[in-house]
């Protein structure tokens, strides 16, 4: 029996090798290989493709214990978020793809297609992770937690969203990205979105908005549905937005008090005995005396979306503003339990701006 002759097969491989990188060469740099969109893929391609990247999902998902439960104004937020930044490629409930749709490749499938078959936490990893060589963009900020109302709309497509309660959910006055109505159309005219996910602005003073605009411009603030928003409308406009919520009246009544109320109002207006936690009130009111306009107002603001931004600046996640830094360190030392009382607390009282305190305006 013949010996194998090992040099002789390291050659044979070296030059095989070497034929395979210049052919793979050629092929790049003479534009041999032809991506046209028309032309599409080879054979199969498709296939693997698709197989890969369903594979790739459920390896990858966030576990079920992680998916938290869907609400109406979860749905809400999303489906206006969705017709703002995804129907453009996947069009909508009820409604027709387009043409150019229709000629992308890959092309991206109708909403109620592309939802088939998966459950929440699947849908999470894609809207927060992208899809590469797809079209299909990551969340345009590092919020996983902010996925989750986009998520709840498509359990809503899948669970047989009708033509008629999309329109509704985001039936608004579709405004020019230039126009004040581009902001109101989540915000409201008068700054109250009546979606306790969507925060009310007629509280808010002008520095803050504009603040906080520009940040999210910048990305220095992070928050997928904004930074979409924002980088929408010419940045020259964004003050003039902040200008026109901020002369809004706040509006509303005062809300009941209750024994986590009466807890919030301690931590509010006295810290946290024992900690490093001061006064809520010495920088967002309600006070007699004008506060620094570069602080938000609270009072009046919903629970929810507070809860949510106190565990954001207890993680680390907040940011965006000169003032980022007291809050980081006030609210690492606050417990869930005492957050929920002071948001209770803020949210139950009369909506009013930083320098107004309501029981002493008469």
């Amino acid at each position: 029996m013949k010996r194998l002759d090992l040099r002789s097969v390291f050659y044979t491989l070296a030059a095989l090798a070497v034929l395979c990188a210049i052919g793979g060469l050629s092929v790049v740099g003479l534009g041999l290989y032809n991506v046209s969109a028309r032309a599409g893929h080879f054979p199969g391609v498709p296939l693997i493709l698709h197989t890969t990247y369903n594979q790739s999902v459920k390896l990858r998902a966030v576990s079920e214990d992680e998916v938290p439960e869907f609400t109406e104004p979860m749905v809400a937020l999303g489906a206006k978020h969705f017709d703002a930044a995804c129907r453009v490629c996947h069009s909508a409930p009820g409604h027709d793809k387009t043409a150019t749709m229709e000629a992308m490749v890959p092309e991206p499938p109708h909403i109620t297609a592309a939802v088939e078959g998966w459950q929440p936490r699947h849908l999470h990893w894609i809207l927060y992770e992208g899809v590469k060589m797809s079209g299909m963009p990551h969340w345009p900020a590092d919020r996983p937690d902010e996925v989750w109302p986009t998520v709840a709309f498509l359990e809503a497509v899948q669970n047989g969203m009708t033509e008629q309660r999309y329109d509704a959910l985001t039936a608004v006055e579709k405004g020019d990205p230039r126009s004040f109505y581009y902001c109101a159309s989540c915000h409201n005219a008068n700054g109250v979105s009546g979606n306790q996910r969507i925060p009310r602005l007629d509280i808010l003073s002008e520095e803050y908005m504009t603040r906080a605009l520009l940040a999210y411009r910048s990305g220095a603030r992070d928050s997928g549905y904004m930074e979409h928003a924002a980088s929408e409308v010419p940045v020259a406009q964004l003050p003039a937005f902040a200008k026109q919520f901020a002369a809004l009246p706040a509006t509303g009544e005062a809300g009941p008090t209750t024994s986590l109320t009466i807890a919030g109002e301690r931590i509010a207006m006295e810290g946290v005995p024992g900690s490093d936690v001061p006064a809520c009130a010495a920088c967002h009111g309600p006070w007699s005396e004008p506060i620094d306009p570069a602080y938000p107002s609270l009072s009046g603001q919903y629970r929810p979306y507070l809860e949510d931004q106190l565990r954001l600046w207890r993680e680390g996640v907040r940011g965006g503003t000169r003032v980022a830094r007291l809050m980081h360190q006030a609210a690492t030392r606050l417990t869930d339990a005492q957050i929920e009382a002071v948001s209770a607390w803020y949210a139950a009282r009369q909506p009013a701006k930083i320098d107004v305190l309501p029981e002493l305006s008469d």
